[in-house]
C-alpha cells in the first residue's frame, strides 16, 4: 500500500473537530436552538485542560459535561473552548482543548463524533479501541430504548436525511 503524505486521516480529524467547533461558536452566540444539547467527553489530563484540583481528583482520566440549560459563558476560539459549569453547587470554569475532545453526542438529534486521541495528548496513555457499539453510560441512557414485540405494530415513519446516530470513527482510515 502507498504511503499517505497527504495524511487524509489529519484532515477528516481537523474538518470533524470543525463541525464541533462551529456548534459551539453558534451556542456561544445565540444559545442551544431546540431541544439541543451535548454531551463532552475529553481527557482530564490532556495537555491545555484546565480544571479544578477538586474535579481533576475527582475524574483523572476523563470527564463528560453536558451543555443544555446550566452553562454560562461559553467562549470559543480556534483550538478550544471555555465554559462555566455547576458541580455540587460549586460554580468552575473549564477550558477544554478540542485536541482532548473523545467524543461529541446530541441525543436530541442522535448525532455522535468518536475521536481518536491525538498527539497533543501527552499525559494519557493511549485508549484501548472499544467495539463501535460501546458507549458511554451517559450516551446509551440518552438513547431511545430498543424495540419491543409490541412496537411492530406501529407504523414506522420514513427516514428522512440527517436521521439516527451518525457516528464517525477515523481509526480505520489509518494504517495499523
Amino acid at each position: 500500500m502507498a504511503t499517505d503524505h497527504i495524511r487524509y486521516d489529519v484532515l477528516a480529524r481537523d474538518a470533524l473537530r470543525g463541525v464541533l467547533r462551529r456548534v459551539l461558536t453558534d451556542a456561544a452566540a445565540h444559545g442551544l436552538p431546540g431541544e439541543h444539547h451535548f454531551f463532552i467527553t475529553f481527557v482530564s489530563k490532556a495537555d491545555g485542560v484546565k480544571l479544578s484540583p477538586r474535579l481533576l481528583a475527582q475524574y483523572p482520566e476523563e470527564m463528560t459535561i453536558i451543555l443544555q440549560h446550566q452553562f454560562w459563558d461559553l467562549v470559543v476560539s480556534e483550538d478550544r473552548f471555555e465554559v462555566g459549569l455547576s458541580f455540587g453547587g460549586i460554580p468552575e470554569r473549564l477550558v477544554v482543548p478540542f485536541h482532548a475532545i473523545k467524543s461529541f453526542f446530541d441525543p436530541s438529534v442522535q448525532f455522535g463524533l468518536q475521536f481518536e486521541p491525538s498527539e497533543a495528548i501527552a499525559e494519557t496513555p493511549p485508549t484501548p479501541k472499544l467495539p463501535t457499539s460501546t458507549a458511554p453510560a451517559a450516551i446509551a441512557s440518552a438513547l431511545p430504548p430498543p424495540a419491543t414485540d409490541a412496537d411492530e405494530d406501529k407504523p414506522v415513519p420514513p427516514a428522512t436525511p440527517g436521521e439516527g446516530a451518525e457516528v464517525v470513527r477515523l481509526d480505520r482510515f489509518r494504517k495499523k
